[in-house]
């Protein structure tokens, strides 16, 4: 009988290629969530429509799940209510929490699990910090938790969360920024090379009470990811480097996703899911990594490039000064 696998999100960057990789590989799959997302899910697939803060939430309990995958809790209290509804009824809580939650400063070039989580710097990170906490304080629950780097699949990888407003000054011609020297490794993952280890630590008894990360074993600079970007959209960037703390000056809520995350090196270990997920590879070509973003990209251009706004004038000011410097 096939084991039944409770996806708690299911539709997202991450999610969807392992709810498709979850049933390909043969698992019972159910999804709940807010049904808002449009996506076609796979065939097969039950969809529970609900809200995490409604009575249908907790009604999960009783839906004789083996694996429950959380890819929508980001804060403790989201956290503990889980604990609350799972404990003894299923047999594993996969919790997503993040790679950002590792050491910065960064100590070590190459991160491994066994690096301290403890990150001052990111409110989202501290987070899941916390999230991860709960669930190792907690009797009764069989957890595991999994830690992604960058994962992309429908959004463009930007350092500030730009997003599509990079593509839009590209494509005119206008600067973009890239925190530091440009020269910093950051790691890239496909959501489909994610999904292959994540289902193959479904059912794993060394999984459990254990955190993992999963990412590619390569990494590229900055500068190189912005130039891919641009040469999907057949330009060449006009790249700005900026020092992270002059750009955290400029707009303070920039310190969390660079101070506390981009502007570090991102290059990982991955010998501990391999040793239990079973080995497994990540596409290393950068522009083959982002063939699957520029494709999602490109739709939403379709409706036309995003309009300029508050944003753009902040970038533009900070290029200026910065190109300034040295005249």
């Amino acid at each position: 009988m096939a084991k039944r696998v409770l996806f708690i999100g299911g539709t997202g960057q991450i999610s969807y290629p392992c709810v498709e990789r979850a049933v390909s590989e043969g698992f019972e799959v159910s999804v709940f969530n807010r049904g808002k997302s449009g996506a076609a899910l796979p065939a097969g697939v039950t969809s529970i429509v609900g809200d995490m803060k409604g009575p249908e939430y907790d009604a999960l309990a009783e839906g004789g799940y083996d694996i429950v995958c959380q890819f929508i809790a980001f804060t403790p209290d989201q956290v503990a209510k889980d604990i609350g509804i799972f404990s003894g009824k299923v047999v594993q809580y996969i919790f997503i929490s993040s790679a950002s939650v590792y050491e910065k400063p960064a100590r070590h070039y190459v991160i491994t699990e066994k690096t301290p989580a403890i990150n001052p710097f990111w409110t989202y990170s501290q987070n899941k910090i916390a999230c991860e906490q709960l669930l190792k304080d907690s009797n009764g629950l069989s957890w595991t938790i999994i830690r992604p780097s960058h994962t992309v699949r429908t959004g463009l990888p930007t350092m500030m969360g730009e997003g599509d407003l990079i593509a839009r000054r590209m494509i005119e011609g206008d600067p973009v920024i890239v925190a530091g020297d440009g020269n910093t490794p950051w790691t890239l993952t496909r959501s489909a090379d994610f999904a292959v280890p994540f289902v193959g630590l479904f059912s794993k008894s060394d999984a459990l009470g254990e955190a993992f990360h999963i990412t590619s074993d390569l990494a590229h600079s900055w500068d190189a990811i912005y130039v891919s970007i641009g040469k999907a959209l057949g330009v060449e960037p006009k790249i700005v480097h900026v020092p992270t703390d002059t750009l955290v000056r400029y707009h303070h809520e920039w310190e969390g996703p660079l101070t506390g995350d981009k502007s570090w090196p991102a290059l990982f270990d991955n010998s501990k899911v391999k040793s239990v997920a079973g080995q497994f590879s990540c596409e290393t070509n950068l522009d083959e990594i982002l063939v699957e973003s520029v494709k999602y990209l490109k739709q939403r251009l379709d409706s036309g490039l995003p309009p300029k706004g508050e944003m753009d004038a902040l970038l533009d000011r900070i290029c200026a000064g910065q190109s300034a410097l040295g005249r």
